[in-house]
């Protein structure tokens, strides 16, 4: 099969991904059509049903991603972030990419960044993240290593155009008259990684067999568990407005009443609203009697909402306070850290996942910088902040303890650098401290020489 025979495969795969990929997208947006209502009551209610998207799903991204935040990557032994390395990212708009592609693949179950050489030779290598609309990819059976991938669009001159990346380098084609016209191609890097590197999220080994698609599971949502109580939930929420809609204007009963006591003083008859809506009611009928329904009562709505939100938490591993209906006064700190243990636990669980596939990156990033040596797997490692959120008095009292505590040679057991990556200072921060501490340093040794210079004049008169 040749490159473009697999390349043609792997986009008929991506067309048929689309369906539950736009499906996710729907909820993520808060656009998912109302479920749980039937046919007769949307007749019925008409444009006085409008859904109710309490949307939780981008919740549910934004509360993950709020604890993914990357601080620099540690190349080799040294405890500090590569400052090349860095240079690149932040030159990339690392920071910002990456968050994105973090909520691509949280929201979607996967998202794709790739790598490629910079315009010039003394320009940095171009770090680009893609949606899984445009890119898909597949492992190799035998190493589970990314065996090759496509990346498709449409420029704004409506030219289709498509790459196909694999372990021994890329092609470019773009469509012209129906037929794949090779526009280009580059040649591998030595360790025969694919330019294209996947970030999953809650991948599986194997997916579902299905016919004509990947078998492997490209990822999932990480709010596909509550799609279902989501659906509930509108539903509830839309229901309680159509019956606050009654509770408003309650329904009232006349008996004894004939169409004419309907009529206006223009002799026009009064339309639905006005006879409902506040006016009074008169007759000389002896036989008319009026009365009113009782009001809708919502509380019932309000406990199935909280019912509900409570199972959300519970799918998620969001603390109590995060969802649930609480009272004026906020939980204490170690309240908060108890309830956020299972929360920071996943939170850690994707650092580590995401953690391989950054560091997958950075080893293509240092090949194109020319740094082949420095590329191999276990040479680097993803720098995360803490996920947790502990007070910065507490974590600063027991950081400065290991700091002040010796070990059997007199040295702390805690080194100061480490001690400043802890207490969560970014990599410039520390940079800027190490500064100061050498100019702290010169400026004692300066004074000290001083005092001895002083000293010695002293001595001589």
């Amino acid at each position: 099969m040749t490159e473009l025979d697999e390349a043609q495969r792997l986009s008929r795969i991506l067309s048929r991904e689309r369906r539950p990929l736009e499906r996710f997208d729907a909820y993520y947006e808060g656009e998912q059509p109302l479920r749980f209502v039937s046919p007769v009551l949307e007749r019925e209610l008409g444009y006085r049903l409008s859904p109710i998207v309490l949307n939780l799903a981008l919740f549910a991204v934004e509360v993950y991603e709020n604890r993914l935040d990357i601080e620099g990557f540690r190349v080799g032994a040294g405890t500090e972030s590569d400052d090349e390395l860095w240079d690149a990212w932040q030159e990339n708009e690392g920071p910002f990419v990456s968050q994105q592609v973090t909520q691509e693949s949280l929201a979607l179950g996967r998202g794709y960044a790739m790598v490629g050489p910079g315009e010039g030779d003394d320009d940095a290598p171009v770090l680009t993240i893609e949606s899984p609309f445009d890119a898909i990819h597949e492992d190799d059976p035998r190493t589970k290593r990314v065996r090759h991938g496509i990346k498709r669009w449409t420029d704004p001159d409506k030219v289709r155009w498509m790459t196909y990346l694999h372990q021994e380098g890329t092609i470019t084609w773009r469509q012209r008259r129906g037929d794949w016209i090779e526009d280009d191609s580059t040649e591998g890097n030595e360790q025969r990684l694919c330019a294209l590197v996947p970030l999953m999220n809650d991948a599986r080994v194997l997916g579902r067999h299905r016919p004509g698609k990947s078998d492997q599971r490209l990822g999932r949502p990480v709010f596909q568990p509550i799609l279902s109580p989501l659906d509930a939930l509108n539903k509830e929420a839309s229901d309680m407005m159509v019956s606050s809609e009654f509770h408003a204007l309650p329904r009232r009963w006349a008996t004894g009443l004939d169409e004419d006591d309907f009529v206006g003083e223009d002799g026009k008859p009064l339309n639905t609203f006005s006879m409902i809506a506040g006016r009074m009611w008169g007759t000389e009928s002896e036989k008319a009697k009026f009365g009113q329904f009782p009001e809708a009562a919502l509380t019932n709505f309000h406990e199935t909402i909280k019912l509900l939100m409570q199972i959300v938490a519970m799918q998620l591993g969001l603390p109590a306070h995060y969802l649930l209906f609480q009272g004026d006064n906020p939980p204490s700190a170690d309240a908060i850290r108890s309830s956020e243990a299972q929360l920071v636990k996943r939170a850690e669980r994707k650092q580590q996942a995401y953690g391989v596939r950054w560091e997958q990156v950075q080893r293509l990033m240092l090949m194109e910088l020319g740094r082949a040596e420095d590329a191999r797997p276990k040479n680097i490692e993803t720098i995360w902040r803490d996920p947790s959120t502990p007070t910065i008095a507490q974590k600063a009292d027991a950081i400065v303890k290991l700091v002040q505590a010796k070990d059997f040679s007199g040295r702390s057991i805690l080194p100061i650098e480490q001690a400043r990556q802890d207490l969560g200072y970014t990599p410039m921060q520390q940079e800027r401290m190490r500064d100061w501490d050498q100019n702290t340093v010169l400026d004692a040794q300066i004074a000290a020489s001083q005092r001895e210079l002083e000293d010695a004049a002293a001595g001589g008169v």
